[in-house]
C-alpha cells in the first residue's frame, strides 16, 4: 500500500527520528512514492524550525495501522 494519508509514520530525515501524520502521499516523476508528514514534535534543520517534512517511501520507519481491532506497528524494513 503506497497511500499513507492519514496514517502516523515513523522515519528519518537528514538523521533525525521523526514522527507524525502523513497528510499526502504522491508518485513523483519517475514513480518513486513521496509523503508530507506533519510531525508531532518539530525538529531544527540548518537553524530553521520545521513542522512538516517530505519523506521519500525509503525514510519511512514504521507505519501505525488502526484498520483492524486495536493499533499496531508494522516495520518497513
Amino acid at each position: 500500500m503506497w497511500n499513507l494519508e492519514g496514517q502516523t509514520v515513523r522515519g528519518v530525515y537528514f538523521d533525525q527520528p521523526v514522527e507524525g501524520v502523513v497528510t499526502l502521499s504522491r508518485v513523483k516523476y519517475g514513480g518513486a512514492v513521496q509523503h508530507t508528514v506533519d510531525l508531532f514534535h518539530s525538529i531544527t534543520m540548518f537553524g530553521q524550525e520545521r513542522t512538516i517534512v517530505l519523506l521519500d517511501v525509503t525514510e519511512v520507519v514504521s507505519v501505525e495501522s488502526n484498520d483492524c481491532d486495536g493499533l499496531f506497528y508494522w516495520d518497513v524494513a
